[in-house]
């Protein structure tokens, strides 16, 4: 199993930021998912992130929204993420779950952290999740041998930097802005500010998301950041695809680009 430690250190050798993409699990299908990861990860992600389908969104875009309806109408539950993380999991890439609390909460918190962890998965982000009340989490994350991830922001006081950070044991999430998820003609220009200040809290690694959808922004993000994160944009191949099969091709395309601009 790859974990992410040996991603970030593999990827600081090639002096480069690794390519972190998202897709929800059941979408466009449930097989379909695990495709569209594997192409995702044989054009060049080095880590991929799944997300458990949720009916009530707190930080997703309308394309994500779209993707994620699409899979709770296909009837994705929290085997069929854990069968496509197992999936993923098999193409080498270091295999996370992004997930809001409540599916967590309701499964069992040591439960989903064991049947992660056997499924080949290395890890959660939990958005919604604050540190005062993550360890419980953190604790099962640990006993599992998996990582938690949780999120900063440009309004995060330096304080509140340094607690998210302290809670961190994969890396950090930096989200560039202050909104929903979604691709953009540009990245916040906050994103590199916030980067420098949660490095004076933390050795992780810092990987920036929200925003990035082209080969040009993962350069321009990949020059201060550890990982750029990239989920929007691929689903919008997909959205757009007349067919399956185009929207492979298409989320290859776009892996190549983004890849090609980390490596830039």
């Amino acid at each position: 199993m790859t974990t992410l430690q040996t991603v970030f250190a593999k990827a600081k050798a090639d002096e480069r930021a690794a390519l972190v993409g998202y897709l929800p699990a059941g979408f466009p299908t449930k097989d379909g998912a695990i495709a569209a990861a594997t192409a995702m990860v044989e054009a060049g992600c080095d880590v991929i992130e799944i997300g458990l389908p949720y009916s009530d969104p707190l930080m997703d875009g309308p394309t994500i929204q779209d993707a994620v309806h699409r899979a709770l109408t296909n009837g994705t539950r929290i085997a069929d993420v854990l069968r496509t993380v197992e999936g993923v999991a098999k193409t080498g890439a270091a295999t996370l779950v992004m997930t809001y609390w409540n599916p967590i909460d309701r499964y069992g918190a040591e439960r989903f952290a064991r049947d992660l962890a056997g499924a080949g998965g290395v890890g959660t982000i939990t958005p919604d999740l604050t540190p005062e009340e993550s360890g419980p989490w953190r604790q099962a994350s640990a006993d599992a041998g998996i990582d938690t991830v949780f999120l900063v922001a440009p309004s995060s006081t330096e304080e509140r930097i340094k607690a998210v950070a302290d809670c961190c044991t994969g890396f950090v999430y930096a989200a560039s802005l202050m909104g929903v998820t979604g691709a953009r003609d540009s990245v916040s220009s906050a994103a590199q500010g916030l980067v420098e200040r949660t490095r004076a809290h933390t050795d992780l690694p810092v990987c920036v998301g929200l925003g990035v959808g082209n080969g040009r922004q993962a350069a321009e993000v990949a020059g201060y950041a550890d990982g750029v994160i990239v989920g929007s944009a691929f689903i919008r191949r997909l959205l757009d695809a007349p067919d399956e099969a185009s929207g492979l091709a298409a989320v290859r395309e776009l892996g190549a680009e983004l890849a090609a601009g980390v490596r830039a």
